[in-house]
């Protein structure tokens, strides 16, 4: 799904007629579904959704055979748009918002609420798209900014379909995304996350996505693995690249080797530099004629030796500042030709046109210098080419810092494109490189490319889309289905004697940020009541909280508390008591280490208890609070590797407390006594993995969260839990 189709369709006196699509996606994904055809995928049938480029409005007639014909002969199948939805959607959000703010050029994003209503409208056209014809076990992969919010449509309508999602265009830092309206921004994350893995051209666009997501939803990572309330998400870095083998080739084609021949005659005497770019303010065209006239103005020895083939591509005619920055680059041309050139010789050849493939293989054969200096570039597929046509392995790339291709491309000659002193003196540089030189530096590069092609990156993203999937399937297997419910209610309904352990932070009611207001609900307490009130069940409360707090909120109820972790024993009706003798002379040495980093990080505060003390961060900077809390940990490791103690990082905070006693070991005081015939623990933190460990295999063990447990089931958010405990309260006649 992407959104152009590989074909663009246009009419002309009542006929439709289809012609090829151009751009880096299509002939990239088109070469790596010719390679299906003749890969153990060969029965697959690949359907490519997207706008077919025309609009037609009112005409049912039209809009079947161009959908029957698109689909037979092209395998595509087209979503039709109006024309003004293509303005507003196309030309106003995608343009005018997303793509100056994504690469760096916030003074050009206009920020208007009925363009943002129309990108949802058409990222939902999209969507009723691919709902007339996806089938199960289908495999969808969105492309681009244009439909961002497309993963969680599909995932909303079809949650059992693998959907990837790859972004083309580079991700902004957090400080720029900020920008977008709040509502915009987390929708478009929230779209984004609906897929199962998400795509990224260089490490840094990555990072700056996990950043925002971290800052504006509250998800932490992983290892790039984010835990969404029903799936997961992969995040990761896909470096896309060309058609090596068919750029490579071609150069040496009869074709080309002809057009070589009579270039070079003409350009006869001259190193030639080439540069060819779409018109587009991100692509640097005015740094990069003002860098070329520094090095004119700075190397007079170069005059008349030197030429540069500027090759523009025409890009969005009519837009403002397209429009305006072609006057520029004519003016600047002009200029730099009248002030260096003569009769005799131009400094620059200017053309501003679409080039055929093959003319675009013999400019880069030719060419001595390539240079490619975008003010910003999600990765640019065009220093791939130029370095893939070098078939004497000579000819100097000079590539911009800025560009994605630069993180794989660092035998090419990097430059900041807004230091024209810089790239003026590249250009010396590469006019006096030596041949040997050169083909050192290609020769990694190509054999870098020629590796990982185009089909290597589509092959290598659909591959993790698939394991991701399986991941999901291992995990989904754990979740407490309805089957296994009705088997959990049937066993509790069977037993005579029911031993029910319950974690509260997380798993009856959810986090807070400060453990003070984490009182419990009327439900909980009603519940427990119940649950309590049943001779058959023994409760048992286990949580990290103070026993003076748990006295007060569960103290007046029927069952059994444990405080600390497990240090501190309330059986019903009886005092409190420890479950050994234990010291607590350690926190002195402690407290100092904690307060320098309450001070360190602001929202963060320490909660004493009897036997332990707790650092909280929950209210902290999300990137500062894990990244102290770690810090933490490691002080704190080394300073009680003599002391009798342990140190434990929970959910937004670490706990040092007194050793050999956990969940665990007081779970095991119920346990022990095998007085029960039904076992049910619910727990959501890493101490009740403690719990989870010693349990007999016949008990029934709850994860709250998805992620890797010994418990035996997961379950998504203290919701389930606090529904499950409502059944459980009205099964086998319990008191209501």
């Amino acid at each position: 799904m992407s959104n152009r189709l590989p074909i663009t369709v246009v009419e002309k006196e009542g006929i439709l007629k289809f012609k090829e699509s151009v751009g880096g996606l299509v002939s990239g994904l088109s070469a790596y579904l010719d390679s299906l055809k003749s890969s153990s995928f060969t029965k697959s049938e690949c359907i490519w959704v997207g706008w077919p480029g025309i609009t037609i409005d009112d005409n049912d007639a039209f809009k079947e055979e161009l959908k029957s014909r698109a689909l037979s002969k092209h395998h595509a199948y087209p979503v039709f748009l109006s024309k003004k939805s293509m303005e507003k959607f196309y030309h106003g959000f995608c343009n005018k918002t997303i793509w100056p703010l994504f690469h760096y050029f916030p003074t050009y994003a206009s920020y208007d609420e009925e363009y943002w209503d129309y990108y949802k409208h058409v990222n939902e056209s999209f969507c009723d798209a691919v709902m007339e014809i996806i089938r199960p076990g289908d495999l969808v992969w969105v492309h681009d900014y244009h439909l961002m919010l497309l993963p969680g449509l599909i995932r909303k309508r079809a949650p059992d379909n693998p959907v990837g999602f790859f972004l083309h265009i580079p991700f902004p830092s957090f400080e720029i995304f900020r920008l977008l309206p709040k509502k915009w921004r987390t929708e478009i994350l929230e779209g984004i996350l609906g897929a199962d893995l998400v795509g990224f051209h260089t490490h840094e666009y990555t990072q700056y996505f996990l950043r925002c997501v971290l800052r504006i939803l509250g998800y932490e990572h992983n290892m790039g693995s984010i835990i969404m309330k029903n799936h997961v998400v992969k995040v990761d870095t896909f470096p896309m690249s060309i058609q090596f083998n068919k750029f490579n080739t071609t150069a040496n084609s009869p074709e080309v080797q002809k057009k070589k021949d009579k270039l070079r005659k003409t350009l006869d005497g001259y190193k030639v530099i080439l540069s060819i770019d779409r018109l587009d303010y991100t692509k640097g065209l005015i740094n990069r004629l003002q860098s070329y006239e520094l090095f004119l103005e700075k190397n007079e020895k170069w005059q008349r030796k030197v030429i540069l083939l500027l090759i523009v591509v025409p890009s969005r005619v009519g837009v403002e500042h397209y429009q305006q920055m072609k006057r520029e680059i004519d003016e600047l041309v002009g200029r730099i030709n009248g002030r260096f050139g003569g009769i005799d010789w131009a400094p620059i050849s200017y053309q501003y046109r679409y080039l055929p493939f093959s003319s675009l293989v013999t400019l880069y054969s030719v060419s001595d210098i390539a240079l490619i200096t975008p003010l910003r570039d999600g990765m640019n597929l065009v220093a791939k080419e130029y370095i893939a046509c070098r078939t004497d392995k000579t000819g100097v790339l000079i590539l911009s810092e800025m560009a994605g291709a630069s993180k794989e491309l660092g035998e090419s000659i990097l430059i900041n494109p807004n230091n024209k002193e810089e790239v003026a003196d590249a250009l010396v540089a590469a006019l006096e490189m030596p041949d040997e030189e050169q083909v050192r530096r290609n020769e990694v590069m190509q054999d870098r490319l020629g590796r990982y092609d185009v089909v290597r990156w589509a092959d290598d993203f659909v591959q993790e889309m698939l394991t991701v999937r399986e991941e999901k399937k291992k995990l989904d297997t754990k979740v407490l289905s309805s089957h296994m419910k009705e088997h959990l209610l049937s066993d509790l309904n069977k037993a005579r004697r029911r031993l029910v352990f319950l974690d509260y932070d997380g798993t009856l009611v959810p986090f807070a940020s400060s453990p003070q207001i984490a009182k419990p609900y009327e439900d909980v307490l009603r519940i427990l009541k119940r649950l309590s009130a049943d001779p058959k069940n023994e409760i048992i409360l286990i949580s990290g909280r103070d026993k003076e707090t748990l006295q007060e909120w569960f103290g007046e109820l029927n069952i059994n508390l444990v405080a600390e972790h497990g240090i501190w024993i309330k059986e019903k009706n009886r005092d409190w008591k420890m479950i050994k003798p234990l010291v607590n002379g350690w926190k002195t040495g402690i407290f100092p280490i904690l307060k320098t980093y309450v001070d360190r990080v602001p929202g963060a505060f320490t909660e004493e208890k009897d036997f332990s003390i707790a650092w909280h961060y929950r209210k902290a900077d999300p990137e500062q609070g894990p990244l102290q809390a770690k810090e933490l940990m490691d002080a704190l490791v080394n300073f009680t590797a003599n002391i009798d103690v342990q140190v434990l990082q929970g959910s937004k905070v670490v706990e040092i407390r007194t050793a050999g006693v956990n969940k665990g070991t007081a779970g095991l005081h119920w346990l022990s006594r095998n007085e029960h015939d039904f076992i049910l623990v619910i727990g959501d933190d890493r101490t009740d993995e403690d719990l989870f460990r010693v349990l007999p295999e016949t008990a029934y063990s709850i994860k709250v969260g998805m992620k890797q447990s010994y418990a035996r089931f997961n379950v998504q958010s203290h919701i389930e839990v606090m529904e499950l405990l409502e059944q459980l309260t009205k099964s086998n006649g319990n008191i209501r």
